[in-house]
């Protein structure tokens, strides 16, 4: 028996078109947002994960590609072209002089995709105030939704194990993927805080700010019992460069306000309690008396300078430390990271990368390739710090946010995608034309 499925009328279809090139913007929102569909993904050494981000943000790739053609892209300086162009260079020169130049093809295909074309796209689409306020808002209503589900799960016990404890959030991500919902988490806590400070000015929205402060207050629960040490500082850092940046008096309030906070949801209700205060006092301990978590990122590292020494000028190749991680690395390197809950029962996932983007760029792509990535990374920094008022505020955040995190964490997994979103939000607000407030 045929299966008949229904025809979408195509006047529809056409408007639809219509709407998606005038408003791109959509197609990044969606980015963002399809990070929370669940991928079912159990297979971490797969050379691809496509996810429904990574499709929608293909599509937002090609939208801009069509408007390109079409002569309908904003103006972009060239100095922006030089920096992400730079990053093309870099990859292209390290997959010519890769150790496995077939294997390291897929990798250039993804730093490309990852720190250029989608980029690229975000750029593109950010047309006004409500383009950038679409795609913020789609980073705090991730967050909520992740951060809504991974509540629950420490609530119920129903989340990834910690302790020998099933108290770990993890979203829907699931425990292989268990640094992606403090990272959801993170983006959306500093994008409703921007919000709320920019609508501080005479004239703004009451109700948005309220909720907006709202939103960030509730997402520092979920943040919490993460019990992810590297989101808990990288989010810290960033929200106090976004506060000092806005109002350094209201830094100071803040600071107060969240150890009250903190004061009453711990010492007082107990929330988090038996975890959170001792995870966070491991902090201290992380080059005194490291766990095996943190002494196995300190021997990726040194793994990642052997091989760079190795490859000093183009590296030895996108996606080439896995396949020399073992010759270059100390004997007490642990052959995996434990996962458990519910779903998986109790795996052992393996090392495959240095867990630090800026050992991982030195070890794959050279002298060349941090010269590149650092001139990109500095330039919208800057950029940032020269234009940091309305929505560029947020971007200000969000960027130091990644550029600490990458000190201990590199791009991989489901909300790889999210740094992409947030380098072309930051390239935006290098132009001041940007925002018009």
């Amino acid at each position: 028996m045929a299966l008949t499925l229904p025809a979408f009328p195509r006047p529809a279809l056409r408007k639809a078109g219509a709407v998606l090139a005038d408003r791109t913007s959509l197609l990044a929102a969606a980015t963002v947002l399809l990070v929370c569909v669940p991928t079912g993904e159990k297979d971490v050494t797969a050379a691809v994960h496509v996810t429904a981000a990574d499709v929608a943000s293909l599509a937002l790739v090609a939208v801009t590609a069509l408007n390109l053609l079409r002569g309908r892209l904003p103006a972009v300086s060239r100095a922006t072209c030089v920096l992400f162009g730079g990053i093309v260079v870099a990859a292209a020169v390290a997959t010519v002089g890769s150790i496995d130049p077939a294997t390291s093809l897929t990798g250039f295909v993804r730093l490309t995709q990852v720190f250029v074309l989608v980029p690229a796209g975000v750029l593109c689409s950010l047309r006004d105030r409500v383009d950038q306020r679409l795609v913020l808002g789609s980073f705090v209503l991730a967050a909520l939704i992740q951060g809504l589900v991974g509540a629950n799960q420490y609530l119920t016990r129903t989340g990834a194990s910690y302790a020998g404890q099933p108290i770990r959030a993890v979203g829907t991500f699931g425990a292989l993927d268990i640094m992606a919902m403090s990272t959801v988490v993170s983006y959306g806590l500093l994008a409703a805080l921007a919000l709320a400070l920019a609508e501080r000015r005479p004239g703004g929205d009451a109700r948005l700010r309220r909720a907006m402060f709202a939103s960030a207050a509730f997402l520092a629960f979920p943040l919490a019992v993460s019990f992810s040490r590297g989101s808990w500082i990288a989010t810290g850092a960033a929200a106090t460069v976004l506060l000092l940046r806005a109002d350094a008096r209201l830094a100071v309030r803040g600071a107060v306000l969240g150890l009250a906070a903190a004061v009453v949801l711990v010492g007082g209700l107990g929330l988090g309690a038996s975890g959170v205060t001792e995870r966070f006092s491991s902090i201290g301990s992380v080059s005194a008396a490291p766990d095996q978590s943190v002494s196995d990122r300190y021997d990726l590292w040194a793994t990642a300078g052997r091989i760079w020494q190795d490859h000093p000028v183009h590296g030895a190749g996108p996606k080439a430390f896995q396949q020399l991680r073992d010759s270059h690395a100390p004997l007490r390197l642990s052959s995996g990271s434990d996962a458990a809950d519910s779903t998986i029962g109790f795996q052992r996932e393996p090392l495959l990368s240095p867990h630090n983007m800026y050992f991982l760029v030195l070890s794959e792509q050279g002298l060349i390739g941090i010269v590149a990535y650092a001139a990109l990374f500095l330039g919208l920094l800057l950029g940032c710090l020269r234009h940091s008022r309305g929505s560029a505020l947020a971007a200000l955040a969000l960027l130091t946010w990644v550029l600490i995190d990458f000190l201990y964490a590199d791009i991989g997994g489901t909300t790889t995608v999210l740094t992409s979103v947030v380098l072309g939000l930051a390239a935006r607000a290098c132009v001041a034309e940007a925002d018009p407030r």
